[in-house]
């Protein structure tokens, strides 16, 4: 008689909550979106998850829960005129505030995935991204 088992393989999902604190906001005007990249291939074009929160003069706290361990890497916009974009001028420089993981910043263009990411392991975390204007 042969008996046949299986594994199966659940991602682990984590019990605490990733906190996303966005500090350095010039205007409580417009909304905050934060978006969570979980591969380089989807980088800035397909986030895993996102959160929109309206903006405040300063800071905003923005948190996600029920996330798989692994690595994601944060983008964040001050979508002023909220039209779910990130404007830009005729050269392509952002007219509103932009942020990243780690507080990355790109030489022209934004940071890789690498270097916006951060390890999340399920449980309590807070991470801080700090905006900037050009």
């Amino acid at each position: 008689m042969i008996i046949l088992t299986g594994i199966i393989t659940v991602p682990a999902w984590g019990q605490g909550t990733l906190s996303v604190e966005v500090t350095n906001i010039k205007a409580a005007t417009g909304s905050i979106r934060v978006a969570l990249f979980d591969s380089e291939k989807d980088f800035l074009e397909k986030p895993l998850h996102g959160k929109v929160v309206k903006a405040l003069q300063n800071k905003v706290v923005v948190h996600f829960e029920n996330l798989p361990a692994g690595d994601f890497a944060i983008s964040v916009i001050h979508d002023e005129n909220e039209n779910g974009d990130l404007d830009s001028n005729i050269m392509g420089i952002p007219k509103e505030g932009f942020g990243f993981g780690n507080d990355a910043m790109g030489m022209f263009g934004p940071p890789s995935f690498e270097k916006a990411k951060i390890k999340w392991d399920g449980k309590e975390k807070k991470v801080g991204v700090k905006l900037k204007y050009m």
